[in-house]
C-alpha cells in the first residue's frame, strides 16, 4: 500500500480508503467489523463516513453507519487513523436529519458534528467535510447548471467560519468539500484566504472511467491550490464490475436500490460499460481491476475509495495492478467514442 500526502496538510492517507456506506444496512455490525480489520491489515489507514449513512438514506438508520465504526474504532490506536465524516446539506428529502430541511449554517454544522463525534467515539475528527454544497448547484447525475432554481443559501464564509472554529476547538482537524464545482472550490479557498480562516484540503468527489468530469477544470484547480482529490464511486455503482452485462439482475446497488442507478441510465453507458470489461478481459484481468486500478493511477487521485459487501469484493479491490501503456491507450480510444457517458 502507498500512502499519499492529503492536499497541504500533514496527513498521510493510503491510496485506497475504504468507504462504509453498506454498514447498517446491506453489511451487519459483525461483517463491518470484519471489513474494517482486514483493511486496515492490508494498509488501509483512512476510513470514510458520513452523518447520514447507511444508504439509501431513512430515519430508522441514519447514523449507523458512524455508530459501527464508532464500535470498531474504540479501543483502538486513535492516530493510526485517518477518520473522515461527513454533514449533510441541504435537504435532498431528508427530513428526518435535523428537521430538515438542512442548512449548512452554524447551528447545523456544530449540532451534527457534536452527533457525529459521540456516534464514533472519538474526541476528534481527523477530516470533515460539507458532503454537499449549499447553494444550488448540478450533482449526483444533473449536468447542467440552471440559474432559476437559486434559493437562499449559507455564505461560505458563514460555513468556513464555524469550521474554523471546530479546527481552533480540537474537534476536527481538517476540512473538506464533496461534490463540488471548479466555483466553489475557487470560492472556498479564495473566503479562507480573505478572511483567515480554514483551508480545505481535500475534495471528494465521482471518478470513474465512464465518468472523468473531475478532469474538466477541477483537476487543474486542484493541482495548482493543492486540494487532494477523493475519489468516489469508482465503480460507477458496481457497472464497472461488469457484473450487470450477464446477468441485469445480478445482486447489487443497481438492483437493490434502483434509485440511486437513474444517473447511470443514459445512453452510452451500457456500450461503454462492455468495451471496457472486453478491454479487461482481454489482459487477462477482471473488468472491476481495470476500473479501480485506472482511477488510482491518475496522478490527481489522493485516494480511492472503495466499498464492499462481501470479503470477496474487498479483496478483489485491494489487488495492487498497474496497467501498462498498451492497456492505457485501448483506454484512451474507447473515452474517445463514449465520452463522458456517465457525468
Amino acid at each position: 500500500m502507498r500512502y499519499k500526502k492529503l492536499g497541504n496538510s500533514e496527513l498521510k492517507v493510503s491510496e485506497v480508503a475504504l468507504g462504509t456506506m453498506t454498514f447498517g444496512e446491506q453489511n451487519t455490525l459483525a461483517e463491518a467489523c470484519e471489513q474494517l480489520d482486514f483493511a486496515v491489515a492490508h494498509g488501509i489507514n483512512f476510513i470514510d463516513t458520513a452523518e447520514m449513512y447507511p444508504v439509501p438514506g431513512k430515519a430508522e438508520t441514519q447514523g449507523r453507519t458512524e455508530e459501527y465504526v464508532g464500535h470498531w474504532l474504540k479501543g483502538k490506536v486513535r492516530d493510526q487513523v485517518v477518520v473522515a465524516t461527513k454533514v449533510a446539506g441541504p435537504s435532498r428529502g431528508f427530513g428526518w436529519i435535523r428537521g430538515g430541511p438542512v442548512a449548512l449554517d452554524r447551528a447545523n454544522i456544530t449540532t451534527a458534528v457534536e452527533a457525529s463525534l459521540k456516534r464514533l467515539q472519538t474526541d476528534y475528527i481527523d477530516l470533515y467535510q460539507l458532503h454537499w454544497p449549499d447553494r444550488n448547484v448540478p450533482m449526483f447525475g444533473r449536468i447542467d447548471y440552471d440559474p432559476g432554481q437559486e434559493k437562499p443559501t449559507v455564505p461560505i464564509e458563514e460555513q468556513l467560519a464555524v469550521l474554523t472554529e471546530l479546527v481552533s476547538s480540537g474537534k476536527v482537524r481538517h476540512i473538506g468539500i464533496s461534490n463540488e464545482t471548479a466555483w466553489g472550490v475557487a470560492e472556498f479557498l479564495k473566503v479562507a484566504e480573505r478572511l483567515g480562516l480554514q483551508r480545505i484540503v481535500s475534495i471528494q468527489n465521482p471518478y470513474n472511467l465512464i465518468n472523468r468530469t473531475f478532469e474538466l477544470g477541477l483537476h487543474e484547480m486542484c493541482h495548482r491550490e493543492q486540494v487532494g482529490l477523493l475519489a468516489y464511486s469508482p465503480l460507477a455503482f458496481g457497472l464497472l464490475s461488469g457484473k450487470y452485462l450477464a446477468t441485469p439482475q445480478a445482486a447489487g446497488r443497481m438492483t437493490l436500490f434502483p434509485a440511486f442507478g437513474r444517473r447511470y441510465e443514459k445512453p452510452n453507458v451500457p456500450l461503454a460499460v462492455a468495451e471496457y470489461a472486453a478491454l479487461a478481459r482481454d489482459h487477462g484481468l477482471t473488468p472491476a481491476a481495470l476500473a479501480l486500478a485506472f482511477v488510482r493511477s491518475r496522478p490527481f487521485v489522493t485516494s480511492t475509495i472503495v466499498g464492499a459487501t462481501t470479503m470477496q469484493q474487498l479483496l478483489e479491490n485491494l489487488q495492487e495492478v498497474e496497467l501498462d501503456a498498451e492497456i492505457l491507450q485501448g483506454i484512451a480510444a474507447i473515452h474517445l467514442r463514449y465520452f463522458n457517458p456517465a457525468p
